[in-house]
């Protein structure tokens, strides 16, 4: 039977009319944000349902190009066909197979880790694991610009809270040195993924050491393709053995579907199956998702050829967008904001570029602070130099036409 109508009550209708003017404001405001329909599936062209023609995507976690590549999407296949559609089940009762400890065996030897814990989303692994592993008697650290999943688990435990200023080392040491917590856990993103910019590792270990802390570090936007091996910041800054919790997606450059994972000490771990809530009260992770991700550690495990595509493309895109006159945030990440600062003129830009045939989203408050609006412009091991050229290219033409350069 299909509901076609239905009767609200003057509550709901009061509802509305609140919910009406906050909508109209964030119109006004020039930051409403529009869900653009895609109708093929994920790759560096792709099309949209507003034009007959393939776009050059540029706004994708896709820095790998493994979301549709033959051997994972036959993987996928493979386990669905093997291990089914899904669980209908959270992991202790009835909802760990094979494959789910393959997989986590494998982010362990990946990450040079004890153990690994699979949740349905890195929002969920970073909601489980403060709330589980710290209590009043201790203390977490937090940098400012962290991940929103970071900052709502954070507010679940009841941990002392501080928040240190992004990247400054000399606020974060200044409230270690006051703090006579049990346990002092560091917290920080390893990529801030608005700005392209990189946590300074070896001086928040630094301080780790010399304060008895636990670093732990979100690496979303860095596993698979920072480091010259695609293991992350850690790689990359020369940390490997020295930070303790790693949480990060498979939802991103590793197959893109969703599913993330904290990774670390075998009784931090065995803890969080015991008593994480996400973990507890989630369903198992689809097994083609799992046997996707499968494949893709092992397409990294065998070559780095695709981490170092991505910094090439990121390399170039940088510097022909520096030449052209562009301020561009963040150093060496394929994360590459475009900073407009006006939110009105991002939403604009991006449109202007989509007409060109460039599919990239402009980026303003809540999003990012104001006054520090953006168009964030990302890299891809499948896109090719003239893929790049021809994005420059647009940026070139609108940023002229709307005197930004």
């Amino acid at each position: 039977m299909r509901v076609t109508g239905r009767l609200y009550s003057q509550a709901v209708a009061a509802l509305r009319n609140i919910l009406n003017g906050e909508l109209d404001s964030i119109h006004a405001a020039g930051t409403y944000k529009s869900e653009r329909v895609i109708t093929t599936p994920m790759a560096p062209h792709i099309g949209v349902s507003t034009s007959k023609d393939k776009v050059l995507n540029f706004c994708s976690n896709n820095y790998l190009g493994l979301s549709s590549h033959p051997e994972v999407i036959a993987a996928g296949h493979h386990a669905l066909e093997t291990f089914g559609n899904g669980l209908s089940s959270v992991r202790f009762i009835c909802g760990t197979q094979t494959i789910h400890k393959e997989l986590e065996e494998a982010i362990s030897r990946f990450h040079g880790t004890e153990d690994t814990i699979l949740y349905i989303s890195c929002f969920d692994a970073n909601a489980g694991i403060f709330e589980t592993l710290l209590t009043p008697e201790d203390a977490v650290f937090s940098d400012q610009l962290n991940h929103a999943s970071i900052i709502d688990g954070i507010r679940l435990c009841k941990a002392q809270k501080h928040r240190y200023l992004n990247r400054d080392m000399a606020d974060l040491e200044k409230q270690l040195s006051e703090s006579d917590a049990r346990v002092k856990m560091i917290v920080t993103d390893g990529v801030f993924s608005m700005d392209g910019t990189i946590a300074p590792l070896p001086e928040i270990c630094d301080l780790a050491d010399r304060y008895g802390a636990l670093v732990f570090i979100d690496e979303c936007h860095a596993t698979g393709f920072l480091g010259k091996t695609g293991r992350g910041t850690p790689e990359l800054t020369g940390t490997w053995d020295r930070v303790n919790i790693i949480n990060s997606t498979l939802g991103k450059a590793l197959g893109g579907a969703c599913g993330g994972y904290t990774s670390g000490p075998k009784e931090v771990v065995e803890l969080l199956r015991q008593r994480s809530r996400p973990y507890l009260f989630s369903n198992t992770m689809p097994p083609a998702v799992v046997g996707s991700a499968i494949k893709v550690f092992e397409l990294l495990e065998h070559s780095a050829e695709l981490p170092e595509l991505v910094d090439k493309n990121t390399k170039h895109f940088r510097n022909r967008m520096t030449e052209a006159g562009f301020t561009l945030s963040g150093t060496e990440h394929p994360i590459c904001p475009v900073m407009l600062y006006d939110a009105a003129l991002a939403t604009s830009f991006a449109d202007e570029l989509l007409k060109r045939g460039i599919y990239v989203i402009g980026f303003s408050f809540p999003v990012v602070p104001k006054g520090q609006a953006r168009i964030r412009v990302q890299m891809s091991a499948a896109h090719t130099p003239e893929d790049i050229d021809r994005c420059v290219d647009a940026f070139i033409e609108v940023g002229k036409e709307k005197n930004v350069i």
